[in-house]
Order: C-alpha cells, then structure tokens, then sequence
C-alpha cells in the first residue's frame, strides 16, 4: 500500500459481526487487502466461505461470485483477534422500549474480549450507539484504543453505498497517537478499494460522529414521514397524491427522492434511531423530534382504517391478504416492516389475513397463515394489501391496496 508516494505496510483488519455492515466493509476491503470476519453463527461463516450471500444484495452476490476476494470469516477469536491492528465492531445494536435506549451489550462484550485478546489494538464502532456511548467506553477503558464512523447504508445497497460512499466520518480523540495513525492508513485502505475517490471525509469527536449518525436518520424518517402525511391529507380532501408531489418536488431544495408514499418507515435503522434520538433529548426542548416518532403509528392507523372502510362493502368474513412482510422491493428483511404494523392492527380487530410470503418457509408466521401459492392466495383474498406494488399483482389489480404511487423504492 502506497501513501504520499511511499509504501506503508496495510492493516491487519478483523471485523466483527456478518451483518449487513460488516459483511459489506468486509467485501469492500478484500479486494485487495487480507480481512478476517468473526461472526457467532455457523451458518453464517459456512456461508461466507462458501461464498453464498447471506443477503439480498446484488453488488455483494455479484462480488462473492465473481471476485478474488481476500476474506476469511471464523468463529475462533483467538484466531480473529491474534494479529489485528484494527477490529471494526459491526454487532446489532437493538432499541430496548423498556430501558428506552439501545442495547449496547453486543458491543460491550466485543470491547472486552479484545481488550482480553488484542489491546493494542484500534477500536473502531460502526454499530449504531445512543451519543456519548463511546465516551462512555473510553471512561471505563481507559486503556483502549476506541473511536467511532457512522455507517450510511441502504438496504439491498450496502456493499454499493460502501463502493460509492457519500461521506466517511472518523470520531477520535486525537489526543490518542495510535488511534490517528490506524485511521489514516485505514482511510487510505477505503480510498483505495472504494469506486469513488472524492468521498468527502470528515474528522470529529466520537460523540459528534455517533449524533451525525442518528440525525441523519430521524431526517430521513422525517421525509418519510413528511410525504406520507401530505398522501393523508390528499386522500382526505379526494385530492390526487402524485400531482401534489410532482409539484412540490420540482423546488430543487425538495428533489424527488424519500419521496414515495408507503405505509410508514421501516427496517433495521429509522425506527430505532429515531426513538434513540428522541430518548437522547430528555431535559432538551423539542417538538419535531417526538412528532416524528409519533407520526410513523399514525400512518399506520390510518392504513388500517381505510382497509377497514373498504372492508365494509364485503363480507363479514372476508380476508385480508397480506403481499409481503419485507420492508420494501428486492428486499429479504422483515424486520420492523411497516406492513407489519398494519397486520397487527387488523388482527385487533379480529380481520382473517392471509400471507403471501416466499421468505417464509413454514404454514405460518408468528401465528397468522402462509400461502404457499400465490395463485390461492389471490383466490382467497378479498382485499390485497402492498405496501409495495410490483407487476405480479398486475392480474388481481383491482383488488390491491397500496400507496404505491411511483412503483419504486
């Protein structure tokens, strides 16, 4: 690896966590430099090996496919620890309603088993943390080596928003030497297996870096948010949605992006982040912030209560089918969907649904019922609700419910 015109030997990287995170920063990096993935399922690391994406993401198929990559995943520590210069923590970082802030405790473990194993070296947190966290560490570790860089990742686009990042962002106390030289080789690691080569990069401290990660977010919820409420409105009033977004995002401050309607925000980061963000205000005034939070239930119960009009015309024991439990198109993630939300709000109201699911291998998930066949499942359903419209329910178009207005994202 070459710097400044002169070679300087590469990080040995260990990276914890197959995640969508890691599992993209991994690929990133093995193309050309050596990385080892630690990872506590089997499954996952067979996987990996084996060069089988555990993921719906087609940049990381085409690479596990295609290319030579310098990857090795492992679920020995020994292994993945003994010789690393850095250990990027990747672990998930779930929001817990009941302490009302994430559960670090996935990464606090990791910190201490390299502190046990490998404590000279760099630290660095891509797991989303409630701001303050690596501080936190720092406290308690005095010995440690920590810093933190936000991931901005797009489902089913991890690996590419890895080869075309739009910033890279380093929190660090500067004070700490072997922190800012293993950054600064790092960076040039990323410069060098990224596609993009005028990635903006920007330096802060480690907390300022974990808020950028949570506002960045909360905004986009907000956007989310924003364009689903303008949908409510204008089904209200008997108003065209698509004339009304068309004519506000032609102001280029508004863009046409973040703009589709759906049934509410979903997935791995925006509804946890948010929550997270609004936690961290406390004692701060705010009124955006909790509205933002807020909004994404009522979407909800609106949906529900328009199906439950449209019920009206039909019979007492008509089902609801439920098209996907994915967060959105091309995606293998159910997590926080919003459909979800939608589904068990009908439930409350005693609706028969039907599932129509591939991901699903079973008769039934979390108790409701699966079709195996979507030709039975549009038979059986009285009303088809999508969050997502894709041209597989072309046939049964008149029986669909969606705002999907734009057929995309």
């Amino acid at each position: 690896m070459e710097k400044n015109g002169q070679k300087t030997k590469a990080l040995s990287v260990t990276v914890v966590g197959m995640g969508y995170v890691g599992l993209s920063i991994s690929t990133l990096l093995s193309q050309k430099y050596p990385v080892c993935a630690l990872d506590i399922d089997a499954k996952r690391v067979a996987q990996v090996n084996e060069r089988i994406s555990p993921f719906e993401d087609k940049e990381l198929m085409t690479f596990f496919a295609t290319r030579e990559l310098k990857l090795f995943a492992t679920l020995d520590s020994a292994v993945a620890f003994g010789s690393a210069d850095l250990v990027i923590i990747a672990t998930p970082t779930n929001y817990d309603p009941d302490l009302a802030e994430f559960d670090t405790s996935s990464v606090e473990t990791t910190i201490a088993q390299i502190l046990r194993q490998r404590p000279q070296a760099t630290i660095l947190i891509k797991s989303t943390v409630p701001v303050g966290f690596t501080q936190t560490m720092r406290e308690r570790y005095p010995q440690a080596h920590l810093a933190f860089s936000p991931e901005f990742l797009r489902e089913t686009k991890a690996l590419y928003d890895n080869l075309y990042p739009s910033r890279i962002i380093f929190g660090f106390d500067e004070k700490d030497q072997t922190v800012f030289k293993t950054l600064e080789c790092f960076k040039t690691m990323l410069q060098t297996t990224a596609y993009r080569k005028d990635m903006p990069i920007l330096t802060m401290s480690t907390t300022e870096a974990e808020a950028v990660k949570l506002f960045s977010n909360t905004y986009l919820a907000m956007r989310i948010s924003f364009f689903n409420e303008l949908d409510t409105y204008a089904e209200m009033k008997g108003l065209e949605t698509r004339a009304i977004i068309r004519g506000v995002e032609l102001d280029p401050r508004i863009g046409a992006y973040y703009n589709n309607p759906s049934f509410g925000y979903g997935g791995y980061c925006l509804p946890k982040d948010t929550k997270q963000l609004l936690a961290s205000y406390d004692s701060i005034p705010q009124n955006l912030m909790k509205a933002i939070v807020d909004s994404n239930a009522t979407r909800k119960d609106f949906i529900t209560q328009r199906i439950l009009e449209l019920l009206a015309d039909k019979k007492e024991d008509a089902i609801v089918g439920i098209y996907r439990l994915t967060m959105k198109t091309d995606s293998d993630n159910f997590r926080e969907s919003s459909i979800q939300g939608v589904l068990q709000r009908l439930q409350a109201q005693n609706i028969k649904v039907l599932i129509f699911e591939p991901k699903v291998a079973g008769e039934t998930w979390e108790g409701y019922p699966v079709a195996k066949n979507f030709a039975t499942f549009c038979e059986q359903a009285e009303l088809i609700v999508a969050n997502r419209y894709v041209k597989e329910l072309d046939p049964v178009r008149e029986k669909v419910y969606t705002k999907d207005i734009f057929k995309r994202d």
